[in-house]
């Protein structure tokens, strides 16, 4: 290619593009959905959404009436617990966890107190609603590590030795990336993401799409131009749009209003944004093809959207999945790109630390664009 060419190539290239822009702008209700989702959306699931056990209504039903029995259960406190009263009847302990009143019911047998002081083995019943299973979980781990503490306590005051003199682990946890556990840092990183993902298909195919419904789109293909400068201009323009919008996400919604932090590179991440972009582009555009109208695409974007999310990691760890399933998160792009990001974001990497990741979305990327080029020449 030589320097007239070249240049020629660069003024399509400038022109498409920004007829591709002002298009988007015109769209009032499509730019106002984008800015929505980036700001709106974000601040409501880094808000509104927790994953932490918070005050759970707990009833306890005290066959015992003694000093064990009101010491166990009054160590059901917040901010895990809450003691909503007393009840004396399995009757209206199961009533409660039907109607969600409830979401534990602690039962204490009688002669409590007394088979402690024996040194017997004694047992209370613990009723959980586990309709939330993640919630149910943390339930169930947070009463037994009371009750066994509460034993530990009264086996060695039956003892007659103090706590130190007994041997003991000294278990020091140390959280990493995220001391506190905040569930605004997953949950916001994890919303943005997942925007990006959908935004990455739906605005490419969108477009695409768009030249269709005007009747545009034989003009294109007849023009000089190479689908190559026909669909490249789109993507490039929809990857500003959606890394303005990553920016605007997390410098004013996620850094302003619950203070994630970016220990990293931020031009990195978005950098790794556009790259993820490019990445997935691919299959909008091959979702255009296939459809007539911006409803058609809509629902081809679901299909492809929702295998992705799954297999991505973000909602299930990769080891907790069966061997087969464990493998497909390797085709999934969005499986690198939360590596990444996280890691850049809360862990501090840097490029050379996630080679892993920009090899696998560089790979998938370059077949899933060169794929959907290849429908679009074909449509």
């Amino acid at each position: 290619m030589n320097r007239d060419d070249l240049a020629l190539w660069a003024l399509r290239l400038r022109v498409m593009l920004g007829k591709e822009l002002r298009q988007l702008l015109r769209d009032r209700v499509l730019l106002a959905f984008i800015v929505y989702a980036f700001s709106v959306d974000i601040f409501l699931a880094a808000s509104g959404v927790s994953l932490q056990l918070n005050r759970a209504a707990t009833v306890v039903q005290d066959f015992d009436h003694s000093t064990a029995s009101r010491e166990l259960s009054s160590r059901f406190v917040p901010p895990y617990f809450r003691v909503d009263g007393q009840i004396s009847h399995d009757s209206e302990a199961q009533a409660r966890l039907d109607d969600g009143r409830a979401m534990l019911a602690l039962t204490i047998p009688p002669g409590f107190q007394a088979d402690l002081q024996r040194g017997q083995p004694t047992a209370v019943q613990l009723q959980v609603d586990a309709t939330n299973s993640v919630l149910g979980f943390l339930a169930s781990s947070y009463a037994s590590l009371i009750t066994s503490r509460f034993g530990l306590e009264q086996a060695a005051s039956a003892l007659g030795a103090s706590g130190a003199a007994l041997p003991v682990i000294d278990n020091q946890v140390r959280v990493w990336f995220n001391p506190n556990q905040l569930d605004s840092w997953f949950m916001g990183i994890t919303e943005l993401l997942n925007i990006v993902t959908v935004f990455s298909i739906l605005l490419p195919a969108a477009a695409m799409v768009r030249e269709k419904e005007r009747g545009t789109v034989e003009q294109l293909l007849v023009s000089p131009l190479s689908p190559f400068q026909i669909v490249f201009p789109k993507v490039l323009a929809m990857t500003l749009v959606i890394v303005l919008g990553s920016a605007l996400a997390l410098f004013g919604v996620l850094q302003l209003g619950f203070a994630v932090p970016v220990r990293g590179s931020a031009v990195l991440f978005l950098l790794l944004t556009a790259l993820y972009v490019f990445t997935t582009a691919g299959l909008g555009l091959a979702a255009a093809t296939l459809a007539r109208n911006l409803a058609q695409v809509g629902m081809l974007s679901i299909l492809i959207l929702a295998p992705m999310i799954f297999l991505s990691g973000a909602w299930t760890p990769p080891e907790a999945m069966p061997a087969w399933l464990r493998a497909l998160t390797y085709l999934s792009p969005m499986h690198y790109y939360i590596d990444a990001a996280f890691g850049v974001l809360l862990k501090g990497q840097g490029a050379l630390e996630l080679w892993r990741s920009l090899l696998g979305m560089t790979l998938i990327g370059v077949t899933v664009f060169v794929w959907g080029l290849r429908r679009v020449r074909m449509g």
